[in-house]
């Protein structure tokens, strides 16, 4: 018995060594790579990601517990999006709903319309279209937030627009995931009803509000009152990942349940406190999530099929810039936040990792056609950084191609005299309208929000 309970801690023991050996690796070979990359002036999260090729199993073969590296990355997406819904309130959600709800279905419905339409035509079975479909429509929730997060563009409305997109994906992603095996074409069918999903679902949603407003601020004024600095840092990551648990328990992802574990801070007076502990945290273990998407990628296929991956990645980009494009365009943004929102969400996410699992587990996906998939999905996310550094000065050309057809409607209509221009409708802005409303001043409000431009009139 004492022989057995022995040779089970050296096993525990050697597992414990191994992990430890490849977290010093990664650090050590991402703060090499980040020193590098900072000096020729390249985004951090290339970096990691050429870090993750470099010591994955397809280069150098450095790293060996992949599964405990996932563990810890996907710790590192937790504490991301945790840090992300306390930079928000519930005020500031409600006023994206738009965005979140119309724009967000808008922009997963075209994607997949357009990629069923163009494999269906190449002569790919219907159901495995509809999967690939469901997998090119996501986009990168961590990459794409962390550099939003990183350019300060979160209370930019492209910026609100975005996350309200990503929001609607990373809940469309449960029933994408009840409906792969249900396709044409399945080896499997799923157990649980999705109506039971949206029922659990709806009654977590209720009661992070409710202990957004009631409890949560409680508590953590209580815990304040100790001054201790290491409770409150405890208390605040466990409720994050408590949250994240029953998220997860209820079928949907941990990301939305961290998520929503930051907007329960976000309600309370304390969350600049609850961020500022939280961030070293946040940066330690998302380098693991952006390392481990670079081991992904199957250096042997991509060697062999280079001319046909960039090809597939470039289309890819192309068709997801444009159904987003088309989406944001019709629910009012101008032109220009139309660019910045459709690059920046224009490669695959992580989420769709986990569809073609399902989708292979279904026999909807070959392995071949898995593996091709991974390779696209790591390129289009490495090419992030590149389409969002362009999208401000592609935004600002494609603006001042159409900003001469503007002047032109504008100057048709009846002429304005003696009238208020009111540049940004925040508090002061509506405390000017206020003022000439009283007087009868006519005025015309300026504002990037379209919502608030339109409540205007």
């Amino acid at each position: 018995m004492h022989e057995t309970e022995l040779i089970s801690y050296e096993e525990w023991l050697h597992l414990e060594t191994e992990l430890l050996g490849d977290v010093v690796i990664i650090f050590v070979l991402s703060s090499a790579v980040l020193f590098l990359f900072h000096r020729i002036r390249l985004p951090a999260i290339l970096g990691y990601l050429i870090t993750g090729i470099i010591a994955g199993p397809q280069c150098l073969g450095l790293i060996r517990s992949l599964d405990q590296v996932a563990v810890l990355a996907e710790i590192g997406v937790i504490l991301l999006l945790f840090t992300v819904g306390i930079e928000i309130s519930l005020k500031d959600l409600l006023q994206i709903k738009r965005f979140v709800l119309v724009g967000g279905f808008l922009q997963v419905l075209f994607t997949t319309l357009a990629v069923v339409f163009i494999l269906v035509n190449l002569g790919r079975p219907f159901g495995e279209a509809i999967a690939i479909g469901f997998m090119v429509s996501l986009s990168s929730t961590a990459i794409v937030l962390r550099i939003i997060q990183q350019r300060g563009e979160f209370d930019a409305l492209h910026g609100r627009t975005i996350l309200g997109i990503l929001i609607f994906q990373d809940v469309i992603v449960v029933p994408m995931m009840l409906l792969i095996p249900m396709l044409p074409g399945a080896a499997v069918a799923t157990a649980e009803s999705p109506i039971f999903i949206i029922i659990k679902a709806a009654l977590l949603i209720a009661v992070v509000i409710a202990g957004a407003k009631w409890a949560v601020p409680r508590i953590l004024y209580q815990v304040l009152k100790t001054r201790d600095h290491e409770l409150f840092l405890l208390f605040t990551v466990g409720m994050c990942f408590a949250i994240a648990w029953i998220s997860s328990f209820v079928g949907l992802s941990l990301g939305l349940g961290a998520f929503l574990a930051g907007l329960v801070i976000s309600e309370s007076p304390y969350s600049l406190h609850a961020i500022g502990n939280i961030r070293p945290l946040r940066d330690a273990f998302s380098s693991f999530f952006f390392v481990s998407i670079g081991m992904l990628l199957d250096l042997d296929l991509l060697m062999k099929n280079t001319a046909y991956i960039i090809a597939l990645s470039i289309c890819v980009i192309l068709i997801k810039t444009i159904a987003c494009g088309l989406a944001t365009s019709l629910i009012g943004l101008p032109t220009r936040l139309v660019v910045l929102v459709s690059l920046a969400l224009s490669q695959v996410g992580e989420f769709s990792f986990i569809l073609s699992k399902v989708g292979l587990d279904a026999g909807l996906l070959s392995h071949e056609v898995y593996q091709l998939f991974l390779d696209v999905t790591v390129l289009t996310m490495a090419a992030t950084t590149f389409m969002i550094a362009i999208s401000h000065r592609v935004a600002a050309g494609i603006s001042q191609l159409s900003r001469y057809d503007a002047l032109e409607r504008i100057g048709k209509q009846h002429a304005l005299k003696d009238h208020l221009i009111i540049v940004g409708f925040g508090v002061n802005g509506r405390n000017v309208a206020m003022a000439a409303r009283a007087k009868g001043i006519p005025y015309v409000v300026v504002d990037l929000n379209p919502d608030i431009v339109k409540g205007c009139v």
